[in-house]
């Protein structure tokens, strides 16, 4: 099999020749845009030899104006494919494309609402408080907040149609919301649910696999029951939430499931090669072969040796 095939296989929960791996991290300043973040991206695949190739995605909604008041998020504007951070993370991911391997499974990085909400002024406050700030001015006047991050929306589905036609094969999806310090289960279904569903099908209907990543920690992962008819692809953090993935094969019935290595500790990050070959084999007995793909909970260390990760591609490979 072709590493896209092997990707593909997996998804149909047909059997594979191995089990596909897949793995990312946050690439260095100074290395994750312009023709530098494209090199970076290249060295880093062909080093780490991985069956999906993950596109990252640093090109965020830009700051539009101070928000201190709920009626403040009027200042984010519309956002189509012409809008700059839009046209940018496009171009960067066709030069990817157009120069790595073709055998590969591709994937683009799309942050869903929650997140795009925020980074415009996630800078000006810090993450927890932004992330407050956020639930607290929905709370207090929901109207203008939510008109904004329909906008924010609308413009998420637009770079889900440009991923398409730049070629990649699958989109990443990075949701958050379901952490429990934040939005009470009736906010979220009333707030983000919808909208996260609005880009999750617009995914869909541009014809990529939908690859759905549920982050952080402290959640309530029945949040994301109904997220099932959306996507193609679950991966959470098994060890961060924590959420084993025998609960989420019952959480996500009939879904392949992507994960099973802690990303910031244990043995891919501080293990022996012989350790992280036990550690393979053993997600890999618990999961089973078909349905499922290797990685991580999350992005993992910026600085990680890419060695680590060739020998994850080896000890699969090996079974």
């Amino acid at each position: 099999m072709t590493k896209r095939e092997r990707v593909l296989a997996a998804l149909q929960g047909k059997p594979v020749d191995c089990v596909p791996a897949g793995f990312s991290l946050h690439f260095p300043k100074d290395k994750n845009s312009g023709e530098a973040g494209v090199q970076a991206h290249l060295t880093f695949f062909q080093e780490t030899d991985t069956d999906l190739v993950k596109i990252m995605n640093e090109n965020l909604v830009p700051n539009q104006g101070a928000i201190r008041t709920p009626e403040d998020w009027a200042c984010i504007g519309p956002i189509t494919r012409e809008t700059p951070f839009i046209q940018k993370q496009l171009e960067f991911t066709k030069k990817i494309l157009d120069r790595c391997d073709p055998d590969a499974y591709s994937l683009g990085t799309l942050h869903g609402i929650t997140a795009s909400a925020i980074h415009p002024i996630e800078a000006d406050y810090g993450y927890d408080p932004v992330r407050t700030l956020l639930t607290e001015h929905l709370r207090a006047n929901s109207a203008p907040v939510l008109d904004a991050m329909k906008r924010i929306a609308d413009g998420m589905c637009q770079l889900a149609w440009g991923y398409k036609e730049a070629g990649v094969d699958g989109v990443y999806y990075a949701a958050l919301g379901a952490e429990t310090r934040w939005f009470t289960d009736e906010e979220f279904d009333r707030w983000i649910a919808p909208l996260d569903k609005l880009i999750l099908s617009e995914i869909q209907k541009a014809g990529c696999h939908v690859f759905l990543h549920i982050c952080k920690d402290g959640l309530n992962m029945e949040r994301y029951r109904s997220y099932g008819d959306y996507c193609d692809v679950v991966n959470w953090g098994v060890y961060e939430v924590p959420y084993s993935l025998e609960e989420g094969k019952k959480l996500f019935p009939g879904k392949t499931l992507m994960g099973g290595l802690a990303n910031r500790s244990g043995p891919l990050v501080e293990g022996t090669q012989e350790e992280l070959a036990a550690a393979v084999a053993q997600v890999v007995e618990t999961a089973g072969t078909q349905g499922f793909i290797l990685g991580a909970d999350c992005t993992l260390p910026t600085e990680i040796p890419t060695q680590r990760i060739r020998w994850v591609m080896e000890a699969l490979r090996a079974l």
